[in-house]
């Protein structure tokens, strides 16, 4: 057990539901999918990487490997009714490998979704890709399986996420992973900063059109928020704009 996500059930149990959100717990193996069910989770999530080397120094097995070690998930989620969510990292580059190609992305998010899982998040763990690349993945991966099954995880290290996601938009996608203040990271991808800010992610869509149904200052309120519970600074522009325009 990771020391850190020790709590988690903890963490779980603490919120009240809101009816149309959907809750994926991160499970990397058949125990840990035990004790999502244990508390009630009704949606689990699996991830894997695009980059054989990333991968043996997150989860020390290969890609195989840690396909193989989901089957047991699979079929035990099909037969408990719960729904399966898949996450691929390092997309677009590797902090170990470098750049990584499309077709080995093709090959995980394809095997992810025929092994069951309903949607696959795509992640730019280090946050390398530009508009260009993203685009080309999300078409790449939309000519395998259903564009309504592709999601986009992009970190904002170089400042590009937002780019990238609203190439992605362009490209057809429709579901954008994001954290509030874009919290985050990862300890095997040095340097990486958190996945783009749910403020900036919210802007972006409510200027091209999109409704997400969320409060945009709310949302810059939290994010100061918690930043100052963590001692940082929000990594959020927009966030940090609306709160100095208010």
């Amino acid at each position: 057990m990771v020391p850190q996500l020790s709590d988690a059930a903890e963490v779980y149990t603490g919120f009240s539901a809101v009816s149309g959100v959907r809750y994926p717990v991160l499970v990397p193996n058949l125990v840990g999918y035990e004790r999502a069910l244990a508390v009630g989770a009704r949606e689990v999530a699996v991830f894997t990487a695009a980059s054989e080397a990333f991968s043996m120094k997150n989860t020390n097995a290969s890609i195989a490997e840690t396909l193989e070690r989901f089957q047991p998930i699979f079929e035990r989620a099909k037969a408990d009714g719960i729904a399966v969510r898949g996450y691929v990292s390092c997309v677009l580059g590797c902090p170990y490998q470098g750049e990584i190609a499309i077709d080995d992305v093709v090959k995980v998010a394809r095997t992810l979704h025929l092994m069951g899982c309903y949607e696959i998040s795509l992640g730019d763990t280090i946050g390398v890709g530009t508009a260009n690349k993203a685009s080309a993945l999300m078409r790449a991966v939309a000519a395998e399986i259903p564009i309504s099954a592709i999601a986009g995880h992009f970190h904002d290290t170089y400042g590009q996420a937002v780019a990238n996601i609203a190439a992605s938009l362009e490209a057809g996608i429709r579901v954008f992973d994001s954290s509030i203040a874009g919290l985050g990271g990862c300890p095997y991808a040095k340097g990486a900063t958190g996945n783009v800010a749910t403020e900036d992610l919210v802007y972006l869509l409510e200027g091209m059109g999109f409704s997400c149904g969320l409060d945009l200052a709310e949302l810059a309120r939290v994010g100061a928020w918690i930043s100052q519970v963590l001692g940082r600074e929000s990594q959020s522009r927009a966030g940090r704009a609306v709160l100095a325009n208010a």
